[in-house]
């Protein structure tokens, strides 16, 4: 499989910023390197972002002419990307608690059933919280390929914007009624049941229904390419200035997102950063842009092993701070490297072990479907899988 420089770059800056930013595990970067690791929450929205588009381009490229999907082979390939290495990332979590980077943890049940987003208890029980994208990511797969399919069947733009807007809209609908009723009154209640910052990350910041925008982003960008290759054709040639005016617009989000729990921003800055890392993804999706045309040493790497190093980062920043915390205190980004380098390194043996031979596993059991599914004398032929 050909994969693109642009995208591997994006993936891997997006693994890095959130690895920055939960830095905070560790007791963050210090003062003087704070700015780097702030908006590193944002990784996420672009991971969001690259997911919409890749899966949207993976379900919507069939249909688009005039081919089936085949549900049950698009959920078996979802479960041997994500669930070997998220179980075997779940299993040190539940078998060794020395492992958790918080002590508290939600039940195993809300892990395995991917609903630890909408009912997670941020006070008590941090440990393995970042799961909660996943979850936002499982409810995207689920949900999506039927939402493709009922588009397709009578293929409308005023049906496709229609449905984008609505998700839009009552997104933000959603954040800023949450805001006003539920997080909002929190504020100077110090001690009164749960505080505002709990409530903004349970109710407002993890919830899959509030956390749409990249997703659908990602989703848009896949229509076009799939329906509208004219169109598509037409943005990859101004790839350059539309990936200029996406970091322009990253740019206003995350000034925006100065007070990350205002309300204007919870309402109105998730579709502005998703449109913006939409048109960086846009233009890491194509070869004419300047992330498209080169590869970054490293970054492709990276972005190979970006899975399990997102799962396994945050405990082994504990485990490390736990064996060398005192002689890395106050080190700053040198004390960062140090805990950043353990993680590439526990996030390469998760992918090696786990993770690749299993992608490897699915790659040769659909070979062997593809073989039976062609008739034989096409099966013998080299060119016909």
């Amino acid at each position: 499989m050909n994969r693109l420089p642009g995208l591997d770059l994006l993936r891997a800056i997006a693994i890095v910023w959130v690895m920055l930013f939960h830095s905070f595990v560790i007791g963050g970067l210090g003062e003087r390197y704070a700015w780097l690791s702030d908006y590193g929450w944002m990784g996420v929205d672009l991971f969001f972002v690259l997911s919409g588009y890749l899966i949207g381009s993976q379900l919507l490229k069939p249909l688009s002419q005039g081919q089936s999907v085949s549900f049950g082979e698009f959920y078996l390939r979802r479960a041997f990307r994500i669930l070997p290495v998220f179980l075997v990332v779940l299993a040190l979590y539940f078998g060794v608690p020395a492992f958790r980077e918080r002590p508290g943890i939600q039940p195993l049940w809300q892990f395995l059933t991917f609903t630890v987003n909408l009912l997670i208890d941020y006070e008590h029980n941090q440990a393995f919280s970042h799961a909660w994208s996943l979850c936002v990511e499982e409810h995207f797969y689920l949900l999506f390929p039927l939402l493709a399919w009922w588009l397709t069947r009578r293929p409308s733009m005023v049906k496709f914007l229609g449905v984008c807007g609505v998700v839009i809209v009552l997104g933000m609908a959603i954040r800023g009624w949450v805001w006003l009723y539920d997080v909002a009154p929190a504020r100077g209640l110090a001690g009164a049941g749960r505080g505002f910052s709990q409530r903004f990350v349970e109710d407002l910041y993890y919830p899959t229904y509030t956390r749409l925008d990249g997703l659908l982003a990602g989703v848009v960008l896949a229509t076009i390419k799939a329906f509208r290759p004219m169109l598509w054709s037409w943005l990859q040639a101004r790839a350059n200035f539309l990936m200029v005016t996406g970091l322009v617009m990253v740019g206003c989000a995350i000034e925006l997102f100065r007070d990350r729990t205002g309300f204007i921003p919870s309402v109105f800055g998730y579709p502005l950063l998703s449109a913006g890392l939409a048109l960086l993804v846009l233009a890491g999706a194509g070869t004419r842009s300047w992330i498209g045309k080169r590869r970054v040493p490293g970054a492709g790497w990276i972005a190979l092993i970006s899975y399990s190093l997102y799962l396994i980062h945050k405990p082994v920043y504990h485990m490390v701070d736990s064996a060398f915390g005192m002689q890395l205190q106050g080190q700053g980004m040198l004390a960062f490297l140090a805990y950043a380098s353990a993680a590439l390194l526990a996030g390469a043996l998760l992918h090696y072990v786990v993770e690749r031979p299993f992608l490897r596993l699915r790659e040769r059991m659909a070979l062997r479907q593809s073989t039976r599914d062609v008739p034989h004398e096409a099966a013998v032929e080299p060119m016909a899988s």
